[in-house]
């Protein structure tokens, strides 16, 4: 099919394509770390967090809960969190364990290689404008959900 046909004027096709073929670029990377894109930015935002409540993960990642609950039950499964019950115990709370730390170890040199490539590939003017479009977007969403 030619590029002309594929394209459209809708915002969300447009964004979805691009985040599906983004996404990719980063799964073929990771791949000999065994870990897809998905896992690694949720492994280092639990990182970063530190023990963290599923809804300030949720809210951090901009992820609805259901999908977040989905993915953390993945990577409790492969031994890289480990979940709990927080001081109130309908609350979850999420933390690495010493594989997740691990995990990440081994994945952040592809990581970091991939990141190089797209952001000299892209430039920081373009960089600037995609942040810019997220912030938008957020804020789009933000007010609708209001």
């Amino acid at each position: 099919m030619s590029s002309a046909r594929r394209r459209s004027d809708c915002v969300c096709i447009n964004l979805r394509r691009m985040s599906r073929v983004v996404s990719q670029i980063y799964d073929d990377a990771l791949a000999p770390s065994g870990l897809k894109i998905t896992q690694f930015c949720l492994l280092r935002a639990i990182e970063r967090l530190g023990s963290t409540s599923v809804g300030a993960l949720a809210d951090d990642q901009e992820l609805d809960r259901t999908t977040l609950t989905r993915n953390l039950a993945l990577l409790e499964r492969d031994g890289l969190i480990e979940q709990s019950a927080g001081v109130d115990k309908r609350m979850s709370v999420a933390q690495l364990t010493r594989a997740g730390s691990a995990a990440i170890a081994r994945a952040l040199p592809h990581w970091e290689g991939v990141q190089k490539e797209l952001r000299r590939t892209l430039g920081a003017e373009t960089l600037a404008q995609l942040s810019d479009i997220h912030a938008r977007i957020s804020g789009v969403a933000k007010a609708s959900a209001g």
